[in-house]
């Protein structure tokens, strides 16, 4: 039963932390989880439309 004492710096798994959440997030949108669009071009609009959604919303609750 040895444990392994794992130093971590907490501002990088914080900024991780955020990224991770990030995606999580921007799989709640179908057609993005799905790769509903197949052109890489339609797929990046969508990414670009999604994104500013999310941080829409976002700037919209700390305000």
């Amino acid at each position: 039963n040895v444990r392994v004492v794992r130093t971590v710096d907490r501002d990088l798994y914080r900024e991780r932390n955020k990224v991770e959440r990030f995606f999580n997030r921007l799989k709640h949108f179908r057609g993005i989880a799905t790769r509903y669009f197949k052109t890489a071009a339609n797929f990046l609009a969508a990414l670009h439309l999604a994104c500013s959604r999310l941080r829409i919303r976002h700037y919209e609750s700390t305000t």
